[in-house]
């Protein structure tokens, strides 16, 4: 499958570059949110971001098209990933594939057995106008 087109607010990719810095290249994740962010189609300026794409610190609403199975996310940086309360860190596959991604938009989740689960983004529940808290 092709990855989809994505917008990437400018201070997002900003704050994701001092993150990758400041980690192992060697460490999971990295590289695939350097691929991420390398095939940016459009950077915007945080206010002028569409309100259906998904950003740092977005809460979405997505939807596991094989099962029917509803998720709501929250994108966040790895020292505010909480599994349990349906936090995830960019750093993990989901995270840096949701990042950009617009309303309507489906990504391939690489899930635990190397099934892969087709994710469909139905909403973008909330998303901070200025990429929201960073500690970077």
């Amino acid at each position: 499958m092709t990855a989809p087109s994505i917008i990437l607010t400018r201070l997002d990719v900003q704050r994701l570059e001092r993150l990758i810095d400041s980690l192992d290249d060697s460490l999971p994740g990295v590289i695939a949110l350097q691929t991420e962010l390398d095939r940016a189609d459009t950077l915007v300026g945080h206010d002028e971001v569409p309100a259906d794409v998904v950003t740092m610190n977005s809460r979405v609403h997505c939807r596991e098209e094989s099962s029917g199975k509803d998720y709501h996310l929250t994108l966040v940086y790895p020292q505010d990933a909480n599994a349990d309360e349906g936090r995830i860190s960019i750093l993990a596959p989901v995270g840096s594939a949701l990042l950009g991604l617009r309303v309507g938009q489906h990504i391939d989740w690489p899930a635990p057995g190397g099934k892969t689960l087709k994710l469909t983004l139905l909403e973008v529940e909330s998303q901070p106008k200025n990429g929201g808290d960073c500690k970077f």
